[in-house]
């Protein structure tokens, strides 16, 4: 997003967190309907259009979004949108996209109530890795010719009483409203989104043996320190590394492992 639109997005989540902090608001019922929302602008182009059109009044964008949602979602999300509408977007998808991550934010703040926000950041990456290994599933989830109930049934069949319920219902979202991102980007943007509501950094690490509880306390213990902050450790296990592990932080990679110092000792001898 651009600048005009980061901005907006900024408020619209000051919005969301007001009225979350609310205890009569239902989060998870606020993410139903904010992704609702989403689905209908990113299906009307001339609504959203409308809604993002700098020649048009604050007061008309918001009238318009309680005539054309109003009865259709509660007072409070119809109000979070219409106070959406009367910021400016530097693009009209900008809006769509500002509107699905804040149903997903309600959702990871439906979990952060219930206590099982780190639950859901661990399941949305173990989700990731088995779908990342098993071609059949990550082809019948990605389908473009698989009806949506069709989708929404196999993610229940297998998530249902396997996972926090907020969990299900992002991965559920994700599969049937992909709006164009691959599968493995939605999920690692869910995973930032949950590792950003606690204030930390996600580093996925990779090693040859699981590593012990004594292991991963040292290790989060050293990232907090390098980077500043807590960070949340994703684990995943390759006996090909043969030892050492591999730590990645967004963009920047930590390679420890003995098959990567090999791997530059032959680049070296080669040389």
């Amino acid at each position: 997003m651009n600048g005009a639109s980061r901005e907006a997005l900024a408020g619209a989540r000051e919005s969301l967190t007001a009225l979350t902090d609310s205890t009569s608001a239902d989060a998870a019922a606020l993410a139903d309907e904010l992704a609702a929302v989403t689905a209908l602008l990113d299906r009307e182009v001339s609504l959203r259009r409308v809604l993002t059109d700098p020649a048009q009044s604050g007061d008309a964008k918001a009238e318009l979004v309680q005539r054309v949602l109003g009865g259709r979602i509660s007072g409070p999300a119809a109000d979070l949108v219409s106070g959406m509408v009367r910021s400016r977007w530097s693009a009209p998808r900008d809006l769509v996209d500002a509107t699905e991550e804040l149903a997903d934010l309600a959702d990871l703040v439906a979990a952060e109530r219930d206590g099982s926000l780190d639950d859901v950041e661990d399941e949305l990456f173990r989700f990731a890795r088995t779908a990342a290994s098993s071609p059949d599933l990550r082809s019948a989830l990605t389908s473009r010719t698989a009806d949506a109930s069709a989708k929404r049934e196999l993610v229940r069949t297998l998530l249902t009483g396997r996972v926090r319920p907020a969990t299900e219902r992002l991965i559920v979202r994700l599969v049937i409203q992909p709006r164009g991102r691959s599968l493995e980007a939605g999920l690692d943007a869910l995973s930032k989104l949950a590792a950003e509501r606690r204030n930390r950094s996600v580093a996925v690490v990779t090693s040859a043996v699981p590593l012990s509880d004594e292991q991963k306390r040292r290790l989060g213990a050293a990232l907090a320190k390098l980077y500043g902050r807590q960070v949340h450790l994703n684990l995943d296990v390759d006996p090909e590394l043969v030892g050492g592990i591999r730590v990645q932080v967004g963009d920047e990679v930590i390679n420890g492992s003995v098959a990567d110092r090999l791997e530059q000792a032959q680049r070296r001898m080669a040389g």
